[in-house]
């Protein structure tokens, strides 16, 4: 094989490209550099060049770490605007409505309206005021001889009762007296609400 004059080989071709002053060999990575007509050859040693590729694996490593804090930089200032979202104000729950107060009974009613009668006939100041109070009362009952009981003793659970009579005498009794002696202890009424039985007791 012929070789020119100047040029040097390491390898015979094709592993080696020759350049006028410069050497290249492809298998080995050397560079070989032709210096004058001394004909001697400086060897660039491949250990420059690895150090040269060293520092692109560097420069990745530095881009990640410069993306990790860029990164980091975000969350935590997108951490802060959450923190710093104020709360959204409670929702006032509409206060339950108050339960509607027990409507009195037909019994408790008939009892407050003929506790005001009696007061009124006892005492009212003439005979026509009494006798039309007594008119109003009278509205109350099942009829005019509704019976009246008055309790005069009690014992074990055995009443004795006064000599009985009818609302309409009670009323009459009440307006001749001028005294409410007696308030009402049990009160029956019908399916109208008329008073049909009224039992009475002597105040202490």
């Amino acid at each position: 094989m012929f070789v020119p004059k100047n040029k040097y080989y390491l390898f015979p071709p094709p592993f080696q490209i020759n350049i006028p002053m410069i050497s290249l060999n492809l298998f080995t990575g050397m560079l070989f550099v032709k210096k004058g007509s001394n004909k001697k050859t400086q060897t660039i040693p491949q250990q420059k060049m690895k150090k040269r590729t060293a520092k692109s694996p560097l420069s990745k490593l530095l881009t990640l770490a410069l993306f990790c804090l860029l990164a980091m930089g975000a969350c935590k200032s997108k951490k802060r605007v959450t923190e710093a979202a104020p709360e959204p104000a409670p929702v006032e729950q509409p206060a339950p409505a108050p339960a509607a107060p027990a409507q009195p009974s037909a019994e408790e009613v008939a009892v407050s309206r003929l506790e005001g009668y009696f007061s009124s006939i006892a005492n009212a100041s003439n005979v026509q005021s009494a006798n039309a109070t007594i008119q109003e009362a009278l509205g109350l009952f099942s009829n005019q001889n509704t019976p009246v009981l008055i309790v005069i003793h009690e014992e074990n659970g055995m009443k004795d009762y006064d000599e009985p009579t009818d609302i309409q005498k009670y009323l009459n009794y009440l307006k001749d007296t001028q005294k409410n002696l007696n308030f009402i202890s049990d009160v029956r009424v019908d399916g109208s609400g008329r008073v049909t039985e009224l039992e009475l007791r002597r105040r202490r």
